[in-house]
């Protein structure tokens, strides 16, 4: 499960070569207002003196563990039932994090701060919910909507490849959570299949922050070495500062995947596919329509002050474009048009949609083997939260109620996740001997002969830091 629900951490030596100075300094500039230390667990009193009348106090004893969706180096994913207080019997994503693993690296720290940060400020109809965040001795947990859909990349998988149809309007949402996270000053910079989510009725939530870049406004750039290689914008790869605009070289990579079954410069090696992706060109399989092969190619410029989206309008420049002329934005944004598959559901504990690797496995939460020291502990002071949602449903007396396909398997290019991790500061990304400098123009359209090679995925196993496992 990827996105939020993907916990697949880098597990290498190494440190990430940000543009923020220090080198292990952590923040302590958090402050969580009615924080109370009840033994090993720090829990969230909602008491009359914040909300009225009435209280809850959040643990792991509150849930009960139904399913395995993810695990990964610094911790796993479930899926839970609230067992006590407001929301009681309702179905969860719970992802468990080690603080003794995270905190070994004062970066990784600092990542899922800001991770949980996001999901607390950031909220839109396409980006995944934060509900609860507690933690105890040795393990951090968010309480996160579960998204029953699964992934989009199950979808591809199952389909091949997208209808243009389908396709745009899965980008048009995702375009729409993009524009909102710019609108913050926020940079995703990680968007792939794996990343992204779908609910109950088929429509996408974006899932894992942990690649996110903050206060990223009007001219600032930042230099993180970081993401998913096929998806990587060029700027990225030549380290040469980078903005929002990597974002959209990033739908516009996602946008051919769905429509011919790959990344466009997908080689058979992370080298090679660096090196299409900054000199190669871009082949266009002949059924693409013109309106798919205009935006792509605006998408994927490689000089990012030339590329779509790239200017002060950002979302709204894409939005203009003829791909998406029978889109009704209003209405998209409200979720008033039909996804093209809703999910076939029998329960709000399905989780057909996941792999069966994960939901197969007992679910357990190991104890606290090992508790970090209390100055370690400092760096997550204010981790704590309750969604204003919940605290509102405690006022009005809110009470929950729960509610009482053999698909083919594609194989496909690998996915290579990077993190800032994945290369020492002291050992850079080198260009292949006798490369030509990255060009600033945009690629070279070929239309591909026929025959078209039949679409085919794979899974790639993660290696990543910063797949919301931190």
């Amino acid at each position: 499960m990827a996105g939020v629900f993907d916990i697949d951490l880098e597990t290498e030596e190494g440190s990430e070569e940000d543009d923020v100075e220090g080198s292990g300094e952590i923040d302590l500039g958090l402050k969580g207002n009615g924080i109370q230390s009840l033994g090993p667990c720090e829990e969230f009193e909602i008491s009359e003196g914040n909300v009225n009348s009435g209280s809850e106090k959040i643990g792991p004893h509150c849930f009960e563990m139904i399913r395995v969706l993810g695990k990964g180096a610094y911790g796993k994913v479930f899926q839970v039932r609230k067992v006590q207080g407001t929301n009681v019997g309702k179905i969860f994503a719970m992802k468990v994090l080690k603080k003794a693993k995270i905190v070994c690296n004062a970066k990784d720290t600092a990542h899922t701060k800001a991770e949980r940060n996001i999901l607390e400020a950031i909220k839109h109809p396409f980006i995944v919910d934060l509900i609860y965040a507690f933690q105890t001795d040795g393990k951090l947990y968010l309480i996160l909507e579960c998204l029953s859909g699964g992934e989009l990349f199950m979808q591809l998988e199952r389909e091949g490849i997208f209808l243009e149809d389908t396709a745009c309007f899965y980008l048009s949402e995702i375009t729409l959570a993009l524009g909102h996270l710019h609108s913050n000053g926020i940079i995703y910079r990680d968007l792939k299949p794996e990343n992204i989510m779908l609910n109950s009725q088929g429509h996408i939530k974006l899932t894992d922050f942990g690649l996110c870049k903050e206060s990223i406004h009007d001219e600032a750039v930042t230099h993180t070495f970081c993401g998913t290689i096929e998806y990587m914008a060029p700027e990225i790869l030549v380290r040469s500062g980078h903005n929002r605009a990597v974002d959209w070289w990033s739908l516009g990579a996602l946008m051919y995947d769905m429509l011919t079954g790959s990344p466009p410069f997908t080689a058979e090696n992370r080298k090679k596919t660096i090196d299409r992706i900054l000199k190669g060109k871009l082949i266009f399989p002949p059924y693409l329509t013109p309106d798919a092969r205009e935006l792509l190619k605006k998408l994927l410029k490689r000089n990012p002050a030339q590329r779509l989206g790239g200017g002060v309008e950002d979302a709204a420049d894409i939005q203009k474009q003829p791909f998406f002329r029978h889109i009704h934005w209003d209405d998209l944004l409200a979720r008033k048009i039909d996804p093209p598959f809703k999910p076939q559901l029998q329960s709000d504990e399905d989780v057909s949609q996941f792999d069966t690797r994960f939901t197969r496995q007992t679910p357990v939460d190991s104890p606290d083997d090992i508790t970090i020291s209390e100055s370690a502990n400092q760096a997550f002071l204010g981790f704590t939260y309750v969604a204003p949602s919940v605290l509102e449903s405690i006022k009005e007396g809110f009470s929950f109620q729960p509610k009482v396909r053999s698909p083919r398997r594609l194989n496909s290019s690998p996915r290579t996740p990077v993190s800032p991790m994945k290369f020492s500061p002291f050992e850079p990304f080198k260009a292949s001997v006798n490369a030509e400098p990255m060009e600033l123009t945009a690629p070279v359209e070929v239309t591909a002969p026929l025959p078209i090679k039949n679409p085919s995925r794979k899974k790639k196993q993660k290696g990543g830091h910063g797949h919301c496992g931190r």
